[in-house]
């Protein structure tokens, strides 16, 4: 029988591989789990403490006081069943993002968010005069998925796009339909943004390695 200082009897527990997650996948989920935690804890604050005052500083289309919503509306949401419809989508789409990279996905949402929301500013017409909620943001990372897919003609970024089209694609067109009280201009400007941020960010390098880089 080895003896406890026996090397035989550390071996085992020294060659068992280990399955924590890669740092650049922690990194990757922590980003997106940081957003939702913003999310939700402004709307929390929102409902309970301000008495939904927060939900006037969306975007006020040709109203320069409305210009710094471009950087809130995102966040903004007009109730728990708002922020839960954007949940899901977000969460998933980013995802199917930051396969191409943290760094593109990062790129691509401030692009979205920015040009996106500049668009709704100068050019929304409909009866809403606040436009807030991340849906602005989802339809740009659909629409950057699927730019991405026809622009890079790769096998990933292919399977992405259509995994993405299979799961949003009936939610694309219904999110066009002008509604009431729906910033479907949101929608329609997010994606035309995330079309010209796969645009502007895509070259014909490879995409980024979805390996960890070596030590």
């Amino acid at each position: 029988m080895a003896d406890i200082g026996d090397p035989l009897s550390t071996d085992s527990t020294d060659s068992t591989p280990s399955r924590s997650v890669p740092n650049w996948l922690k990194g990757s989920l922590g980003v997106v789990a940081a957003i939702m935690a913003a999310m939700w804890l402004i709307e929390v604050v929102d409902t309970v403490i301000l008495d939904d005052r927060l939900q006037a500083n969306g975007i006020h289309p040709r109203d320069i006081g409305g210009l710094d919503g471009i950087l809130w509306s995102p966040f903004l949401h007009s109730g728990f069943p708002h922020l839960i419809g954007n949940s899901i989508p977000f969460v998933v789409l980013s995802g199917l993002a930051l396969t191409g990279g943290l760094s593109r996905y990062l790129k691509a949402s401030a692009i979205i968010i920015v040009l996106g929301g500049l668009l709704v500013w100068g050019l929304a017409f409909g009866s809403n005069e606040n436009h807030i909620g991340a849906s602005g943001w989802i339809f740009g990372l659909l629409g950057f998925l699927v730019a991405a897919a026809v622009l890079e003609k790769k096998a990933v970024t292919i399977a992405v796009g259509l995994v993405a089209l299979l799961f949003y694609g009936s939610t694309l067109l219904v999110g066009f339909i002008p509604r009431g009280g729906v910033s479907w201009e949101g929608h329609l400007f997010g994606f035309i943004a995330g079309i010209a941020a796969a645009r502007a960010i895509i070259t014909k390098r490879s995409l980024p390695s979805l390996q960890p880089p070596e030590a």
